[in-house]
């Protein structure tokens, strides 16, 4: 796999590469956040179209999202999000991304810095330039996208302007995931008992759906979705969420020092600096797993960062892809994955000793081994809900409550 970084000039256009003067694309357009069941499913159909017609895979990706960037631009008087500025409602970094699409077949990733003068091109515009500029020959795309100025492309469109052109053919996919209903606003809830959380609206009546509805103003989403599965992880369904990702929902970031209460207690954890890629769960105790992806500055180094001059001085437009063997230390059985109990939230039990209140995200890696994981970047994977935070009186009744949860982490992770 190939990545291309592009970066729109003041006008909002993209100088497209020229993959091949003989040889089509077959193409998919958007965020992939999560890189859920509905995005494998678009982007499967892409590389399989490609194989058949011996075209290129391609997969233009935006970061940052569109809807952190508009969201940002309607709450600040129109301005560009400034550089930097951390996504918090991202469910995935980049890298997970590509890790996946990767894993997925590409044969290009091609990223484009989302901005609002891209925002403003039109789809017609845009689709020109994918068929003149990439040799697009298929788009393919989920039953639900939109694309273009005020998100004027849609299936409908597209397919008129695709069969009126005679330009590129249209495949669109369907997850088949159905539709739910999500609040149009609401606030991270943690559960109030112990163990997975079950769906709200299971035990209702129509009556009741549709005063649920109406109260909080939900709208509807397609199931298979960010948005769906965002709502999902803010209410500490994780099960849930991982049934629609298709694959456990996990964060990455680099361990740093913390307070080192846990050492002295018998439980060191590992405490993940802010910012973190990924989207935090709700507050409360997990089951998961805590995976070391290598020292901080090695890591960085493996993804081959953008920019870097390649031979003569000259910035390489295409970069052939690669992990650093992070898969390697993904892998089910690798010996850098460990199962973990996993807290997120202010610590209540000793917060009012500390004075200090910001969230935390910290993971016990249950082994017998000493970790040293200090400046290594580790990924932290989330496979189900444990409790909520809870105020202990003493340390010792936090010390019999995470033992507690150290043995419900190894029977969960265990199934």
């Amino acid at each position: 796999m190939n990545i291309i970084r592009l970066e729109p000039d003041e006008g909002g256009t993209v100088a497209w590469p020229t993959l091949s003067t003989s040889r089509k694309s077959v193409v998919t357009v958007g965020v992939f956040d999560g890189v859920h069941r509905g995005h494998q499913a678009v982007i499967g159909r892409t590389v399989e179209l490609a194989r058949a017609q011996d075209c290129f895979a391609v997969v233009i990706m935006f970061d940052p999202r569109p809807a952190f960037v508009h969201t940002y631009a309607k709450t600040h008087a129109g301005i560009a999000v400034p550089e930097g500025l951390h996504d918090a409602q991202a469910l995935t970094g980049a890298d997970e991304r590509l890790r996946m699409m990767d894993e997925l077949g590409v044969d290009y990733v091609l990223i484009v810095h989302y901005d609002l003068a891209f925002a403003a091109k039109s789809y017609r515009f845009f689709l020109g330039q994918l068929v003149g500029k990439l040799g697009m020959r298929t788009l393919v795309l989920g039953a639900d996208a939109r694309m273009g100025a005020n998100r004027e492309g849609d299936i409908a469109h597209i397919d008129r302007l695709a069969q009126a052109t005679g330009m590129f053919e249209l495949d669109v996919v369907d997850d088949n995931g159905g539709m739910t209903r999500v609040p149009a606003t609401y606030s991270p809830t943690a559960p109030q008992h112990a163990g997975e959380p079950v769906d709200p609206l299971a035990a209702m009546n129509k009556a009741q759906r549709r005063a649920w509805s109406k109260r909080t103003n939900a709208r509807e989403v397609r199931e298979l979705s960010s948005t769906n599965i965002r709502w999902l992880l803010s209410q500490g369904r994780i099960g849930d969420a991982n049934r629609i990702l298709g694959h456990m929902h996990g964060v990455e970031g680099t361990v740093v020092h913390g307070e080192e209460r846990g050492r002295t207690i018998g439980f060191p954890t590992a405490n993940v600096e802010e910012p973190i890629d990924g989207y935090l769960p709700v507050d409360g105790v997990y089951a998961g797993w805590l995976i070391d992806l290598g020292g901080d500055e090695a890591y960085e180094q493996s993804q081959r960062p953008f920019g870097d001059e390649q031979d003569g001085g000259v910035e390489s437009i295409s970069q052939p892809y690669t992990s650093g063997g992070v898969e390697s230390r993904l892998a089910a059985h690798s010996p850098y994955r460990w199962p973990a109990a996993i807290s997120i939230g202010t610590k209540p039990t000793f917060n009012e000793q500390t004075g200090r209140d910001e969230r935390v995200l910290e993971a016990y890696a249950i082994t017998d081994g000493w970790l040293e994981l200090y400046g290594h970047r580790v990924r932290v994977e989330f496979a189900r809900f444990l409790r909520p935070q809870i105020k202990f009186d003493s340390a010792q009744e936090l010390v019999d409550e995470l033992t507690r949860n150290a043995d419900e982490t190894l029977t969960i992770v265990g199934e």
